[in-house]
Formats: structure tokens, sequence, C-alpha cells
């Protein structure tokens, strides 16, 4: 059986266009949320609460509760970013950057504990930031028109 949407030819290739490509839109959605839910909810605002668990490991890092406070906000920031239109290629990159950071001082200040977290969410968030890279173009179309940006200042 087939559909409209699986019979309809593309317009690079002349090929039928396939239900797959909205399979993986839907897919990368649902990743998208589910990393924003897991970075506001379970990551970020535990560290914006000064939950007793993320005030030891910041303890341990030595950074205290402006460390805490900081990675928090990025985190919530991040998480929220995914789920924007616009943001979401920027918010993964910047996750990314977080979970480097995470996975370094996991490793050389927290003996190694829980060091893979990090690592296996930068796949799902660098999948993110690839396929919705056109939004990174738009955004600095975007502010470039607007006059947010300027070059050669």
């Amino acid at each position: 059986m087939t559909t409209a949407a699986s019979t309809i030819p593309t317009a690079t290739t002349g090929a039928p266009a396939t239900t797959g490509r909205r399979s993986v839109r839907i897919a990368l959605r649902t990743v998208q949320v589910m990393l924003a839910l897991f970075f506001v909810i379970a990551s970020g605002a535990p560290k914006l609460v000064a939950h007793s668990s993320a005030v030891e490991v910041f303890e341990k890092l030595g950074w205290g509760d402006p460390g805490m406070y900081t990675i928090g906000a990025l985190e919530v920031l991040g998480g929220i970013a995914l789920l924007v239109p616009l943001l979401g290629s920027v918010g993964a990159t910047a996750l990314i950057g977080l979970m480097i950071g995470a996975f370094i001082a996991s490793v050389t200040a927290l003996g190694g504990e829980n060091a893979a977290t990090p690592l296996i969410l930068i796949l799902p968030l660098a999948w993110i930031a690839w396929a919705r890279r056109g939004q990174t173009t738009e955004l600095v179309r975007l502010l470039v028109r607007r006059g947010g940006v300027r070059s050669g200042e």
C-alpha cells in the first residue's frame, strides 16, 4: 500500500519521497524534547534549587555555589534552546561543550564517577546539532539582517 506522500517525486532526484524522512523528523524532535526535559528537570533544576547531591558534587570540585548555579542555569537555558526552532542547533552545540566539561571534571576531580553519562549525551546532541544546522544559518541571517551582527568592524 502506498500513500500520497510516498509517491510524490522529489525535486532533486525525481525518485519517490519516502515516509522515512517524516519518521526521522519525528524521532529527532522526540530526542530534542527528551533531552530538553532531562537538562531542565533532571540536571539543571537540582543545581538551581541547591539539591544536596548537587551541592556535594560542586563542593568536591571546589566550585561552590557560584559554579553550581552557573552550570545549572546553562543547562536549563540549553534545554529550553533545544525546543526553540531557531536555537535547536546552537543549544545542542552549547550543551555538547558543557558535556565535554562535565566529562573532564568527572574524570579529573570526581574519580570517573558517572563519566560515561556526558559522553552518552554527546551523541544525540551531536545528531541534533548536525540535523538542525540550517537553523543556525537562518539565525545568523536574521541577526545580520537586523544589524545584530556586524562584520568587518
